[in-house]
């Protein structure tokens, strides 16, 4: 699927572009050079895995930011509809456009762009990649790459739930295996409740048709609770996910307050109009002449805190009222959702 959102630009507007950057982009440019004469314009290309709650509101935050910023931007933002091998076949397009900048958004999105792009010096602005250096996305091979990482630290994700559940005595960890940013995540979470005694289950899906016995199977073994990082693909099938964890009595935490907005319980995790409008800073940034690998990536300024009373109410909670202290309501009881406002 794709999209073509263009900012109108008066008639000298125009010529000046075409004069500025029509026969080249701005990757072409030298690292540091100053890209920002009046009236030039930027095609910029935002591409995404699939899409689902978290990237889609990443795509429409950065999108706005950009549209505000006063530039003269020419925005495509394309959709691989969960076919990984449409990736590159996207981005390769992307570069034969000429595009002056691409934004990737999760982690092998940003891979593909890096492996299309290799050897161009077009600006690579990735968003929500868990794992850059794993990802292969510093270093002197980068110097081109820059973007917002996702990363939620481990510990934080065990004593959320233990926040709620200080009793608990398993975590049962559920992530697709084949999503670099979910793998890092959990593979984190599991050092730390090594390190610390904690006991826990784990079960991974290569695709979602596997999702409701995996889910079943951590319930089987004895799970208190359930968590499941920045991972699209469960992201993407939340409903399905809940169903099995809440009629078992078994809390859902996440990486995110999109999947809290579509029915996990609580997350500490990635605010992702706030990662949308880093990203946005960063790609206007490059615009005006930053080097993209000057730093070579940022981290979320702020964690979010969110829960979902109504699904607590269906798991059937029964939590201290001190337990919610510094979590901001996200969905009321009743199913009224505060989620974008």
């Amino acid at each position: 699927m794709k999209k073509t959102i263009s900012v109108l630009m008066s008639a000298l507007m125009l010529a000046l572009s075409l004069t500025g950057c029509g026969t080249g982009s701005a990757g072409s440019n030298s690292a540091g050079s100053d890209t920002s004469a009046p009236g030039e314009s930027y095609k910029i290309a935002i591409v995404q895995p699939m899409s689902h709650t978290s990237l889609d509101q990443i795509r429409d935050t950065i999108v706005a930011a950009l549209e505000a910023s006063g530039k003269n931007v020419e925005i495509t933002t394309e959709n691989a509809n969960n076919d990984s091998t449409a990736l590159g076949t996207i981005l390769s397009n992307c570069k034969a456009e000429g595009v002056d900048l691409v934004v990737p958004i999760a982690t092998a999105t940003a891979q593909s762009a890096k492996t299309v792009f290799d050897g161009e010096n077009t600006p690579i602005v990735f968003a929500a990649v868990s794992d850059p250096t794993a990802a292969g996305l510093t270093g002197d091979d980068c110097k081109n790459i820059t973007g917002v990482s996702n990363n939620i630290p481990a510990d934080e994700i065990v004593k959320l739930i233990f926040n709620f559940q200080p009793d608990c005595e398993k975590i049962g960890f559920l992530y697709t295996s084949s999503e670099p940013n979910s793998v890092s995540t959990i593979t984190a979470a599991k050092a730390y409740c090594d390190q610390e005694g904690i006991a826990y289950e784990e079960s991974s899906i290569a695709n979602l048709s596997e999702l409701q016995t995996a889910a079943e199977t951590l319930i089987s073994k004895g799970v208190d609770a359930l968590y499941t990082g920045n991972d699209n693909a469960i992201a993407s099938a939340m409903a399905t996910y809940t169903d099995v964890a809440y009629t078992a009595g078994i809390p859902v935490y996440c990486g995110a307050d999109s999947m809290v907005a579509d029915g996990g319980f609580a997350t500490i995790g990635v605010n992702y109009v706030q990662l949308g409008e880093q990203v946005a800073d960063l790609v206007l940034e490059i615009l005006d002449g930053a080097a993209p690998a000057d730093p070579p990536y940022q981290t979320l300024s702020d964690y979010a805190k969110y829960v979902n009373l109504q699904a607590a109410e269906r798991f059937g909670a029964n939590f201290s009222e001190s337990a919610y202290e510094g979590y901001e309501v996200l969905v009321e009881a009743n199913g009224t959702s505060h989620f974008g406002q």
